[in-house]
């Protein structure tokens, strides 16, 4: 019998799938354990779905690792998460390098410890010339506050006299975006069941087909990918349209 895998379509794969990775604090709940011990066994999940996009040949996967919104979360679990990020990034460059993997951050990172920040940085340098797989990850993100910083540079294009008014359309927004030359994501998998969007790619995902699973993000395996990006595929997109004629 043909696995998962196996039977995924490789000629309408989604060019760009994006995840909502959540349930790392129930998850440890479940253990008995801190929320830091679910942050921790998340890695994994990022591993895994990574390397399984990367297998596939999916172009772009973006990973909402952290809103502006979890900044209010205690202080020990905010310092665990940061160490966590510093430490995965060191240890897993090699990895991204050897995989042709090009890593990209969307938000504001000049809120995250200078530690973090130079990490990030030099990961991105270092992977910059990477023509495999996209990995962006949205730390310290917020799809309104990136609506209004697109707006913001916008009316400085027109004070400018850059541009004019009358000639701002969808594209004018979406070439001042974080995600400018990223194209919208066609899936959006969110783990742990809960049924909202979270702040997230409030502009791109305007017409992305959603997959909700009750799986907590660190049981989250190439498996699950598999079957989001199966059950994709049984999808018609119409955007707006009517495809099939109507009786």
């Amino acid at each position: 019998m043909a696995t998962l895998k196996e039977n995924i379509d490789l000629g309408n794969l989604p060019q760009h799938i994006a995840v909502i990775m959540d349930g790392n604090g129930r998850w440890a709940k479940q253990k008995g354990a801190a929320r830091i011990f679910g942050h921790r066994n998340a890695i994994q999940s990022v591993k895994e779905i990574t390397e399984g996009c990367a297998e596939l040949g999916i172009k772009y996967l973006t990973l909402y690792a952290f809103s502006t919104e979890n900044w209010r979360r205690p202080k020990e679990e905010i310092d665990g998460l940061m160490e966590l990020l510093v430490n995965t990034i060191q240890k897993e460059l090699k990895t991204l390098l050897d995989n042709d993997v090009k890593l990209k951050v969307i938000g504001d990172i000049s809120n995250l410890p200078a530690a973090c920040q130079n990490n990030l940085r030099e990961a991105m340098n270092s992977t910059q010339q990477n023509r495999g797989l996209t990995l962006q990850l949205a730390l310290s993100y917020s799809g309104r506050n990136e609506i209004v910083k697109a707006v913001r540079k916008i009316a400085y294009q027109i004070k400018a006299g850059v541009i004019d008014p009358d000639q701002i359309s969808e594209t004018t927004v979406q070439q001042n975006l974080e995600t400018a030359n990223v194209p919208d994501p066609e899936l959006l998998i969110r783990t742990s069941g809960e049924m909202r969007v979270s702040n997230f790619l409030l502009w791109q995902i305007a017409y992305t087909e959603f997959y909700i699973t009750p799986k907590l993000w660190p049981d989250f395996r190439k498996e699950d990918l598999y079957e989001a990006i199966s059950a994709y595929q049984k999808r018609e997109r119409r955007f707006g349209k009517v495809l099939t004629p109507i009786a």
